[in-house]
């Protein structure tokens, strides 16, 4: 049974018009493991709640966490996360849990990141654990977004790259910036081998996005060598 605890909204970041960020002041510290999730309950002046599951984007410290939420237009929480919540309010969570989709950064094999949309979000808990907690465990991430205008976390992805922390490649499936030497388009099976670790490095590889994107990916890694025990997915939708 879930053990609800008020947190305050201390801060927003708006990645794009459907996405943000919420940074949750906790009033019950815990700590949070990269990949886990929260359930959020919003209750209405009648009564009725209903509640959400949603990713953690950043477990590194234990009074704070954040939540990074895209919108379903036909969602009962993600409108008012994303559209109306404001610095300040109250809002209700559980601790965070799961515990298959983790990364443990005692962990020195390579990890390999591929994220669907908004499933982004558990694996840059991932990045920025081990920036703090094992900079030197090799990471590489897919990222595949409609279009230019809905990637989240683009300063950091950014500033990895830039600093040659990690490889990032980007796929755009709708369309693509103009000076993008990748067409727009699906990834495809021999794209994804080509540009994810070899399984000979024998990787952890972390798969999370819709169902559809994550049930391709995971086949496409599978048949590029990659031992399926050594293939860990989270979907939504």
């Amino acid at each position: 049974m879930n053990e609800w605890q008020v947190t305050t909204v201390l801060s927003q970041f708006r990645h794009s018009t459907s996405a943000r960020s919420l940074r949750l002041g906790l009033a019950e510290p815990f700590h949070g493991l990269p990949g886990q999730h929260i359930d959020i309950r919003l209750t209405a002046e009648d009564g009725y709640s209903t509640a959400r599951t949603y990713s953690l984007s950043d477990v590194r410290e234990t009074r704070t966490i954040e939540v990074t939420i895209e919108r379903a237009d036909d969602g009962e929480v993600s409108p008012y996360l994303v559209d109306v919540v404001e610095v300040g309010e109250p809002l209700e969570v559980t601790r965070a849990h799961g515990g298959w989709f983790t990364w443990d950064e005692r962990d020195p094999r390579p990890v390999q990141l591929i994220a669907g949309g908004s499933g982004l979000a558990p694996l840059m808990a991932m990045i920025r654990s081990r920036e703090v907690s094992a900079p030197m465990v090799p990471f590489g991430l897919v990222y595949s977004l409609r279009s230019p205008d809905r990637v989240l976390f683009a300063d950091e992805l950014r500033q990895l790259m830039h600093r040659g922390r990690m490889p990032v490649h980007l796929a755009h499936t709708r369309e693509a910036p103009a000076d993008d030497p990748r067409p727009a388009g699906r990834l495809g099976g021999g794209e994804l081998a080509e540009i994810t670790m070899s399984p000979d490095r024998d990787p952890t590889v972390f798969i999370c996005g819709p169902n559809g994107f994550v049930e391709q990916c995971a086949a496409a890694m599978v048949a590029a060598g990659h031992q399926p025990g050594r293939i860990r997915t989270e979907r939504f939708g």
